[in-house]
C-alpha cells in the first residue's frame, strides 16, 4: 500500500472518529448544532464528494465520503435537538447558498463546482463558528479537531500541487479549526466576564 492510499486512509479515519463524540454528545445535550450549518453541510458533502470526484481525486475521497455519513446523521438529529434554523442570520445565509446553488448549477464546470461547493460550504460554516464563540459550550472541541485533523491528512494524500485537488481539504483543515479557534475564544471570554464568586 502506498503513502497516499495510507493518508487518504488516515483522513477518512479521522473524519470518521469525530462523529461519535458529537452524536453522544447531542444525546447528552451537551451539543446543540447549528441547524442551518448542518442542512447546509448535508447537501455539500454530497456535492463535494461527486465534484471532487469529476476532477479526478482518488485516496482524498475518503474525507469527504465518509464525512457525508456524519453530517447527515447530524442534521438529521439536529432537527429535534439543534439550535436556529430561522435566525435572521441563518435566513440571510440559506438565501444565499440557495443563490450559489443555482450558479453551481449553470456552471456545469467541474472545477468551478468545488470552489463554489467551498463557498457555500464557508456559509453554513460561518453561522457554526459564530455560535461557536457565541455558545462555546454548546460544541465540543475534539469533534471540530479530529476533523480539521481529516482534512490535513486528505490534504498530504492529494500527493500533488494541483489547486483543485488540494482546495477542499485545505478547506476542512482550515474551517475546522476555526471552529476549535471559536470555541477556545469564546470560552476565554466567558471567563472574563463572568463574575468570580
Amino acid at each position: 500500500m502506498n503513502a497516499l492510499v495510507i493518508l487518504g486512509i488516515l483522513s477518512g479515519i479521522f473524519s470518521a472518529i469525530s462523529y461519535p463524540p458529537y452524536i453522544l454528545a447531542i444525546f447528552r445535550g451537551s451539543v446543540r448544532p447549528e441547524r442551518a450549518s448542518w442542512l447546509i453541510w448535508s447537501v455539500l458533502t454530497a456535492m463535494g464528494f461527486f465534484t471532487q470526484l469529476a476532477v479526478g481525486a482518488t485516496n482524498s475521497l475518503w474525507l469527504p465520503g465518509i464525512q457525508g455519513i456524519g453530517v447527515i446523521i447530524i442534521f438529521i438529529l439536529s432537527i429535534r435537538y439543534g439550535f436556529g434554523g430561522l435566525l435572521k442570520r441563518d435566513i440571510i445565509t440559506l438565501v444565499a447558498v440557495v443563490a450559489t446553488l443555482l450558479i453551481w448549477y449553470f456552471a456545469k464546470n467541474a472545477t468551478i463546482a468545488v470552489y463554489l461547493t467551498i463557498l457555500i460550504d464557508a456559509l453554513g460554516a460561518w453561522l457554526t463558528v459564530v455560535k461557536s464563540y457565541q455558545h462555546p459550550d454548546s460544541e465540543t472541541l475534539v469533534t471540530w479537531a479530529l476533523s480539521g485533523t481529516g482534512g490535513f491528512f486528505g490534504l498530504l494524500a492529494v500527493g500533488s500541487t494541483n489547486p483543485q485537488l488540494l482546495s477542499y481539504p485545505l478547506y476542512i483543515f482550515l474551517i475546522n479549526f476555526s471552529v476549535v479557534i471559536a470555541i477556545y475564544l469564546g470560552r476565554r471570554h466567558n471567563k472574563k466576564t463572568t463574575p468570580q464568586v
